[in-house]
This record gives C-alpha cells, sequence and structure tokens, in this order.
C-alpha cells in the first residue's frame, strides 16, 4: 500500500493505492476529524483511491481511515505528535 499527496494552490489531492481496501476514507482538522463525510472515490483503472480538496491556505492535520483502520501517509514525512500518543500527517497550504 502506498500513500500520496499533491498539493497544487489550494487544492489538494489525496491518492491512496490501495486495490485490496473496501473503503477508504479522510480525516482531519479540515473536517473536524469527521472521517465519514471525506469519502475517497476508487480508480478503476488502476485501483487508487483519490479526493481533492480545496483548503485555505494553513497548515492541516489528516489520516486516512482504511477498513476501519487509522493510518499515516507513508509518502509524507511530515508528521506530528497526536494527544494518542500516535502521529498525524501534517500538509500545508500556501
Amino acid at each position: 500500500m502506498v500513500l500520496a499527496t499533491r498539493t497544487k494552490g489550494k487544492r489538494a489531492t489525496f491518492t491512496l493505492n490501495a486495490p485490496d481496501a473496501k473503503k477508504v476514507l479522510l480525516g482531519g482538522d479540515f473536517n473536524n476529524w469527521d472521517y465519514k463525510r471525506t469519502p475517497l472515490t476508487r480508480n478503476g483503472k488502476d485501483k487508487t483511491w483519490e479526493k481533492e480538496l480545496t483548503l485555505a491556505p494553513g497548515r492541516y492535520e489528516y489520516k486516512f481511515m482504511v477498513d476501519g483502520n487509522w493510518i499515516n501517509d507513508p509518502s509524507n514525512n511530515n508528521r506530528t505528535r497526536n494527544s494518542f500518543g500516535t502521529e498525524n500527517s501534517v500538509i500545508e497550504i500556501k
């Protein structure tokens, strides 16, 4: 499973390569960690999951919810500790 995040201006595209996943959601401080509000869509060709968001400039913490399990974005080394003793991935929009 490989995760990648690309940013363009105020748009952020979150992409996950998880061909065996049944459901992929995105939680972060941009949606009050309500991951159910931000499902990723599966691309049938290459079986990646993707969601594009328009975010105001700033710093955001996030994680993917894959089939009921939280995972960090391993292709993004920018991380921070959270109050649960684990880490969140961090994205900065300029």
